[in-house]
């Protein structure tokens, strides 16, 4: 079965394999832009980039009602299972550092971003999460990168290789500018990544971060070889 993956608003994402699904970022239930909330989603796997309200919000409820194991960088996830979450059920990682799991493989990411908890505790670094995803019998592999909360910065370039010959598959950048990068900045990250498929996210929740994905899409059509995607917030696309 194709890799399905869905958009919920702001850095909130499900990834279907066929055989597991990760949510990322878990903001539903506050999100004015998500179509679900926290208590409709099901999954196998929560990954969280980073300890700010918006990206981690839900990541406690929906973990105790589903089971699942949440990877997360260590402070959050130290501070995760201060809010009840089994500590048998919580991965910490950190930049750099991967781990392999039932869903293939994940591997944590520079991001330049802030990271505290919503208490005001001390949330470690802000990271990216690069996905490696078994595709179909044949053993192919799919790879996604969701840059999550950061800035344009000249090492994507070594994430995008990651000592493979093959192009990321997809990549996932923000765009509301303020907070992360830009549109514009968005659009040298692709350049510098050069992913098939290229998907714009942290944009439209709020007026501060609202943005034109469509002329987005057009400049990354202009200058790029990817192909840009721009999802509504709970429609699906195959990988």
């Amino acid at each position: 079965m194709p890799t399905q993956i869905t958009w919920y608003g702001h850095n909130t994402w499900l990834v279907e394999t066929g055989k597991h699904r990760l949510l990322i970022d878990p903001f539903l239930d506050d999100n004015p832009s998500a179509p679900i909330k926290a208590a409709d989603v099901d999954c196998d796997f929560v990954l969280v980039s980073h300890g700010h309200f918006d990206h981690v919000a839900d990541a406690v409820s929906i973990a105790m009602r589903t089971g699942s194991t949440v990877l997360a960088n260590f402070e959050v996830g130290n501070w995760l299972v201060g809010q009840g979450v089994a500590e048998d059920k919580v991965i910490g990682l950190n930049p750099g550092g991967g781990v392999d799991q039932p869903f293939g493989h994940l591997k944590m990411t520079i991001a330049h971003h802030s990271s505290s908890m919503p208490d005001g505790s001390y949330g470690g670094v802000a990271c990216g999460l690069l996905l490696t995803l078994p595709e179909g019998s044949d053993g192919a592999h799919r790879r996604v990168y969701f840059a999550c909360d950061t800035a344009l910065f000249l090492d994507m370039k070594l994430i995008a290789t990651h000592n493979l010959s093959d192009r990321l598959d997809l990549a996932v950048l923000p765009i509301g500018d303020r907070f992360t990068m830009g549109p514009d900045d968005a659009v040298e990250a692709t350049k510098l990544i050069n992913p098939v498929r290229v998907a714009p996210c942290h944009y439209g929740t709020w007026p501060p971060i609202e943005q034109d994905a469509a002329a987005w899409a057009a400049a990354v059509r202009k200058h790029t070889a990817s192909e840009p995607l721009t999802p509504q917030p709970g429609e699906p696309f195959v990988l």
